[in-house]
């Protein structure tokens, strides 16, 4: 029998007395492939989480000791632990290496296999080959179920057998497979009898935040509810705006997105509930629920992209745009990761990331495009930034999105097409609204001067209490300068 069985379609492991349920990107108890398939095949379960330093040391050594990502996981794991210490068992959760501490865990619990949702970023598959080895040498199984996405790797490919590159025909792929024979959810309720007796020696308090190395950040203040059950609080806000979401979404100052994106991220709600919810409402003709469906699928797109192209890591998935002459000034960029570059839209989005850890998805297009098109510099740069400041950054979405803003990627916005960061800010955010909500400083300035303050008359900025250079910047680029040499930059590539 293989080591690692690599998705839910494989046969399961033989009945056995005692599973491990290692919980990671899956934190919830509802509709959970890993709980569901141990349930399935153990006639009790354990369940585990490892905050893994492998993960986690690298955050500290970069000085993200404030990381609300780190929060919000700790939140949802609490959850989980209390509501299985109602059924008289407990979470098993340890801070540790997890290549060492989930065989360990197997071990000491006498488990005959060890239940996981499988993930294909690289890290997480060497993680994982590492795992299963150790499981394989002691006589046990890792067995990695698909969880987290509704086709993965192989499902959608196209008529010669190989992945799209290319979302429309993707999308269409996706939808006709999904139509056939739809991954809906499964909920699953545990029972006291159901949960493996632990020894107390094996019972650990839950590690606070401080123990772990990081601090208490601003998240709880933030309008995000935590945990399965404030994910199901948040799905129930958005359900009545569904119907309006392919108009609402891209105004960055109304409540249009469902804001899921960190719980779909860490697991704390079923992408197969949501997946099932928009196309029920699309079928019966929401248009909203039509563009959120296409949200949730450009997941699955990146996701299979990361699997077969896992070079995207570190590379343009166009290898040619490797060859970009890139500008890099750490000074622009030091403006640009702060919120001072000058262009009111863009400080704005990115005082809302640097705050809340969170950004509206246009704005991310916005930003994006600056930084490469306007600013000249290198799109890994900012996929970086976004990677340690994001609370739902994803590794597959976030590669995918700035190698899509940097005209780098697959299906990615021509590099020909550059957003106009006043001409956005004027389109979706006409009267100032979520401008002056993250950059009081322009405030006072009318609707008509606030998306480009440098064009204003000195008596509108005095009567508004800008001052350009002052306490706030003067533009760092000229657009229309900065797009011209964009397109010769690219050009070079195109043409070598």
């Amino acid at each position: 029998m293989p080591a690692v069985s690599p998705d839910s379609t494989v046969s399961l492991p033989p009945r056995c007395p005692l599973g491990l349920v290692w919980l990671r990107r899956d934190l919830r108890l509802h509709d959970n492939t890993a709980l569901r398939t141990a349930l399935q095949v153990c006639d009790r379960v354990a369940l585990a989480f490892v905050f893994d330093r492998d993960i986690l040391d690298p955050l500290l050594a970069r000085g993200l000791r404030a990381d609300r990502r780190v929060e919000f996981i700790h939140a949802a794991v609490h959850d989980i632990d209390e509501r299985l210490r109602t059924l008289g068992a407990a979470l098993l959760v340890r801070h540790g290496r997890a290549a060492d501490i989930v065989p360990a865990l197997a071990a000491q619990l006498g488990a005959h296999a060890v239940f996981c949702a499988f993930d294909d970023e690289p890290q997480a598959q060497r993680r994982d080959a590492a795992v299963a080895q150790a499981l394989q040498r002691d006589g046990r199984l890792l067995h990695a179920v698909k969880d987290h996405m509704i086709f993965a790797r192989d499902e959608v490919v196209n008529a010669q057998g190989r992945p799209y590159v290319v979302f429309t025909p993707y999308r269409a792929a996706w939808q006709a497979r999904y139509a056939a024979q739809p991954p809906l959810p499964q909920p699953q309720t545990l029972q006291r009898q159901q949960l493996a007796p632990l020894p107390a020696a094996l019972l650990q308090p839950l590690p606070s935040l401080e123990q772990l190395g990081f601090a208490v950040t601003n998240l709880r203040h933030l309008p995000l509810p935590l945990g399965e059950r404030g994910a199901q609080a948040m799905l129930a806000d958005f359900l009545p705006r569904l119907d309006a979401y392919d108009v609402a979404r891209d105004f960055p100052a109304r409540k249009g997105p469902s804001y899921l994106s960190v719980h779909l991220r860490f697991g704390t709600i079923s992408v197969r509930e949501l997946a099932a919810l928009a196309w029920q409402r699309m079928q019966a003709g929401s248009r909203g629920a039509a563009v959120w469906l296409s949200e949730l699928i450009w997941r699955d797109f990146y996701f299979q992209i990361l699997y077969h192209a896992p070079h995207v890591v570190h590379g343009a998935f166009k290898p040619a745009y490797d060859r970009i002459a890139w500008r890099n000034d750490p000074a622009q960029f030091a403006a640009w990761c702060e919120a001072r570059t000058g262009y009111p839209l863009v400080d704005a989005a990115m005082r809302q990331l640097n705050t809340t850890g969170y950004m509206h998805n246009r704005l991310r297009m916005v930003v994006a495009s600056f930084l490469t098109k306007d600013l000249g510099i290198d799109w890994r740069w900012g996929e970086g930034y976004f990677a340690d400041h994001l609370n739902d950054f994803d590794l597959a979405a976030n590669n995918g999105g700035w190698q899509w803003a940097a005209s780098s990627g697959c299906d990615a916005q021509p590099y020909f097409r550059i957003f106009n960061p006043v001409a956005q800010s004027e389109k979706f955010d006409a009267n100032g609204d979520f401008i002056r909500r993250y950059l009081p400083e322009l405030a006072r300035l009318p609707a008509k001067a606030i998306h480009a303050p440098w064009q204003a008359d000195a008596a509108t900025l005095r009567a508004a209490g800008v001052a350009l250079g002052g306490n706030y910047p003067l533009p760092l680029v000229r657009h229309d300068l900065a797009r011209a040499e964009t397109l010769q930059r690219y050009a070079v590539v195109k043409t070598a």
